[in-house]
């Protein structure tokens, strides 16, 4: 089978990842990737993999006459056996041009799970309720990556009929545990044994909520906790000005480390004694199951599937609630110090958590299910 993946754009993103691991991974079918906008981070990867890659070069939150005339003939000149759209806008005009040229094996991706103004932008709101609308009559199914993005869509009118849920599904054979990896990071971040040694993978992003995070830590510090934390990801560097006011503010910049973006996660995530997650607002937070994957309980907010991801391995606090994160972060930390024997219970639960729930040949399995329907 021919199928052609048709996506907003291919940056270093959560949706973008997981249409990479597909391509990549399902050697079933033949696939083809255009990108809305640029190539970016994932169209050079998808390229290595053999991975047929094309962009548009629209701008952001626009559309051109010109990249949808290119569009529509791409559709035509692959000709192919189905449709994979991925976000809103490649939905909505992946959909529109791939029904134009005739194809009708239609199925859109829904990754957004918070559709509330301010959470969300008025531009991505309207296109969501237009998509609400079009769900009736142009694909033939839509898979949605949580349970929260199928009842948030569904809130704004989607078809019920046609929602179906397949998890983000996760390479066990990169993230892994590796006790070799988490020396070395150790050793590289100067962690001493003493020292906990505590996380977050993560852009800096509003979503992201990292004063949310940096609130907290400060918390943490005044019950005399000896800590470090790592902040891995885009603008986590000294130069992001509203980041260094933050860690100024709350009294924890000794206590922070600022690794920027690095290309070593299964590392990172073995290195961690603890990983955070702070968002106010997510879908289904990958960066939850590549550290469970490698044996690293997490804390977390209450966002999109976080819940459900976890289960009873992690702790879950309120979004947006510095008091309550950091109550959270103080118990992780103390099941560690205290009991060594429920720590290593609550690592060997994470790992097998993912690998019984999140597995990536799963996720390819269930899009194969859908395509052939």
């Amino acid at each position: 089978m021919k199928v052609l993946h048709i996506i907003t754009g291919l940056a270093d993103g959560g949706a973008e990842a997981v249409l990479y691991r597909l391509c990549t991974t399902d050697t079933k079918n033949t696939h083809t990737v255009i990108s809305l906008m640029g190539l970016s981070k994932y169209g050079p990867l998808l390229q290595q993999q053999g991975v047929t890659a094309y962009s548009l070069d629209m701008p952001l939150g626009r559309f051109t006459f010109s990249g949808l005339l290119k569009l529509y003939k791409l559709v035509k000149n692959i000709k192919p056996d189905a449709v994979q759209t991925w976000m809103y806008h490649a939905d909505l005009i992946g959909g529109l041009v791939a029904r134009c040229a005739g194809i009708k094996n239609i199925t859109w991706g829904l990754h957004q799970s918070d559709l509330t103004p301010g959470a969300a932008k008025k531009s991505t709101i309207l296109v969501a309720k237009l998509c609400g609308y079009l769900s009736y009559f142009v694909p033939k199914k839509i898979i949605c990556c949580a349970d929260k993005a199928a009842e948030a869509n569904k809130g704004i009118g989607y078809c019920e009929a046609k929602l179906n849920v397949v998890y983000n599904g996760y390479d066990l054979n990169a993230f892994k545990t590796d006790n070799s990896a988490k020396e070395l990071i150790k050793k590289e971040f100067s962690i001493s044994n003493s020292t906990v040694f505590i996380g977050m993978v993560s852009r800096f992003h509003p979503f992201k909520d990292h004063e949310n995070l940096i609130k907290a830590l400060g918390i943490v510090k005044q019950q005399k906790i000896n800590f470090s934390c790592l902040l891995v990801g885009l603008d986590m560097c000294d130069s992001n000005q509203q980041l260094m006011v933050w860690l100024q503010q709350n009294n924890v910049l000794d206590n922070i480390i600022l690794a920027g973006k690095r290309s070593d996660i299964p590392h990172i995530m073995n290195g961690l004694d603890i990983h955070l997650l702070s968002s106010s607002s997510e879908a289904f937070p990958n960066v939850l199951n590549e550290a469970m994957a490698c044996g690293t309980p997490c804390v977390t907010t209450d966002v999109g599937d976080a819940v459900h991801i976890v289960g009873d391995t992690g702790w879950v606090a309120k979004p947006q609630n510095p008091q309550d994160l950091a109550s959270k972060i103080v118990e992780a930390i103390n099941m560690k110090a205290h009991s060594k024997d429920a720590w290593e219970t609550r690592q060997l639960k994470a790992r097998e958590r993912i690998e019984n729930n999140f597995k990536i040949e799963t996720m390819v399995s269930k899009y194969n299910e859908i395509w052939n329907s």
